[in-house]
Parts: C-alpha cells; structure tokens; sequence
C-alpha cells in the first residue's frame, strides 16, 4: 500500500472518531427569553440538542421525513462511505473494487453532512442576533466539523490510480 493510501486509511479513521461525538455530544443550544419590565426575564424555550437527539426528536414529534433525511444523510451515510471505502482499500484482488469505491465517490456526493455543519452554523448566526433569543454552538459541533473536514481531506489523499489498478495486479 502506498503512503498516501497509509495517510488516507489513517484520517479515515480519524473522521470515524470524530464522527461519534459529532453525533452524540450537544452540537446547538437555543434559548428564547422575554424581559418583562418590572418582573424580570422569563424563560420561554431552552433546548440543548446532538444530532441523534435531534433526530429522535423529530420522530416523535411526526417530522419523519426530515428525521428520515437526517439520519441518512448524517448518519448512515458517512458510516456506509467509510466501511466501503476499507473494504476498497483492504482487497487487492476484489472483482467489484472499481465499482465499490465509483458507488462511494457517488455517495460521497449526496452526503449532506458538509451541508448541514454549514447550515447549523448559519442558524446559530440567525438567532444569535435576534432580542431575547440566545444559541450557542458545542463540542459536537466542532466534533461534526472536524469529522466533515477530515472525510474530505482523507479522500483527497487516496491514491485512486492505486484503487483503480486492474485486478491481475498487485495493488498492495
């Protein structure tokens, strides 16, 4: 395996651990308030959410097909690319390689999680400059960045004339 292939399986694995907390940990808190005069603030909204809270959220409040959306494109997507992408990597004389890692570039395409890091971001901007409404942004925000900008690089490393090799050379 050549070096850049070394340093692409390297930050995949990386965008992997980076993954889990982006999905787990906190990402975005929302907090609306009203200050009344003469009585003080009162506290109208205050949710901190992660992604798979979020999603969970939105199942039960009957948002499948915005849950639905989420979990693919957030979730089961960057896992499906990576899996697909060791298997890729990992088996020289696989038959179907050329056409596992062309599906991958494929899916790699629809994965919105670039999208959604961009947009959380935008919202966060949105209420924070509103009167009585306050978002901040946590960990697994920047978690959930650091696993979309790592993808990417770890992509950008592969050597795909390496991957692309027919299958009666040695590819390692």
């Amino acid at each position: 395996m050549s070096k850049r292939n070394i340093v692409g399986l390297i930050l995949i694995i990386i965008s992997l651990i980076c993954l889990y907390p982006g999905l787990t940990l906190p990402i975005l808190n929302i907090h609306i308030g009203a200050s009344v005069p003469m009585l003080g603030e009162f506290e109208l909204y205050d949710r901190t959410q992660s992604v798979i809270s979020g999603i969970k959220l939105l199942y039960e409040f009957d948002n499948t097909l915005v849950a639905t959306l989420i979990l693919i494109f957030s979730v089961l997507v960057p896992i499906t690319k990576a899996l697909l992408l060791f298997a890729v990597m990992a088996f020289k004389n696989w038959k179907s390689r050329i056409k596992v890692y062309n599906f991958v570039a494929i899916i790699g395409k629809w994965s919105m999680a670039d999208v959604f890091v961009v947009g959380i971001f935008l919202f966060y901007l949105a209420t924070a400059s509103e009167e009585g409404i306050r978002a901040s942004i946590h960990e697994g925000f920047y978690y959930f960045t650091a696993y979309c900008l790592i993808s990417i690089l770890s992509i950008q490393v592969l050597d795909v004339k390496e991957v692309k090799q027919s299958k009666d050379q040695v590819i390692f």
